[in-house]
């Protein structure tokens, strides 16, 4: 051996450098899917609020390695960033800003681990049958688009790519419900009851015991608020009366005055993050307690 290749095998011998690579390829590590930190899996479903209509370049920038997004149609882990979210099982992606990032930020920081945001949403969609409008689809268990089904096979290849059980669901939803019952075509009562059944059928797929965090559903401008009242006390209702079913956020029905509305119906960035951050807070609260 040569002068120089001998220098060359000394200089890869020596500890600072050895450190110095094992330091490279730990947060190599860390940007890859096959990390084995425990992670924080997470489903946020429902309609177009859910979905995200806000700007992604207003979203937070999470941390390399803090947080991920499951994709379906490729099994994999991808860092998480908007537009959060894939047009796949009839569900759809962030136009362009969405409240995954301010949520995901926010709770790993709290958690201490990484999070797994499942996004399962799809705008214009239904709780009940009876608010099921065009081919926008319904969380029931009939209906023109049945998605319920598509989320729970979303979340199983998740949990079956991280080997994590689902920590929790943050639901955004009822605006269709609302306006379905300003119609006259669906009674308060008859919303309250399939949002019920809803929260059970996710507990008979995903384990009895899993959190469903509600974010209360906002108004819709110009429009009868009669009906959006009457989601947002079943909503109230119905965390009452299931166990770890919970109130996450209640100030949506102050957006168009705070000036949080991109549109009549859909919530802006600011309003996104808003709701991601203090979503995040009141589980890890709860969490703490």
């Amino acid at each position: 051996m040569n002068r120089q290749a001998s220098n060359n095998v000394e200089f890869w011998k020596r500890p600072h450098v050895l450190a110095c690579c094992f330091v490279v390829v730990s947060m190599f590590g860390c940007m890859t899917e096959g990390n084995a930190q425990s992670k924080s899996l997470w489903l946020i479903a429902g309609q177009s609020n859910a979905v995200g209509q806000g700007d992604s370049t207003l979203s937070p920038v999470c941390e390399v390695g803090s947080a991920w997004e499951y994709v379906y149609a490729s099994d994999v882990l991808i860092q998480l960033a908007d537009p959060v979210g894939e047009r796949g099982l009839n569900f759809e992606a962030a136009h362009s800003g969405s409240i995954a990032p301010a949520f995901a930020k926010t709770f790993s920081t709290y958690a201490h681990k990484p999070v797994v945001v499942i996004a399962a949403a799809r705008g214009g969609s239904a709780c009940h049958r009876r608010a099921e409008l065009n081919n926008y689809g319904t969380w029931d268990t009939s209906g023109d688009l049945l998605l319920f089904d598509a989320a729970i096979q979303k979340v199983k290849a998740a949990e079956k790519k991280t080997k994590e059980s689902l920590e929790g669901i943050v639901w955004l939803q009822g605006e269709r419900d609302a306006n379905a019952i300003n119609a006259g075509t669906l009674t308060a009562a008859e919303y309250e009851q399939s949002l019920v059944d809803l929260v059970n059928r996710f507990r008979k797929s995903l384990g009895d015991q899993v959190p469903f965090y509600i974010v209360q559903t906002g108004y819709y401008t110009d429009h009868p608020r009669e009906g959006f009242d009457a989601v947002r006390e079943a909503q109230r209702h119905v965390a009452t009366a299931l166990k770890n079913t919970f109130i996450a956020y209640t100030e949506t029905h102050t957006f168009e005055a705070r000036g949080w509305m991109k549109d009549q119906i859909h919530y802006n960035q600011t309003g996104l993050n808003h709701i991601g951050t203090t979503v995040a807070e009141v589980i890890s609260k709860r969490n703490d307690q």
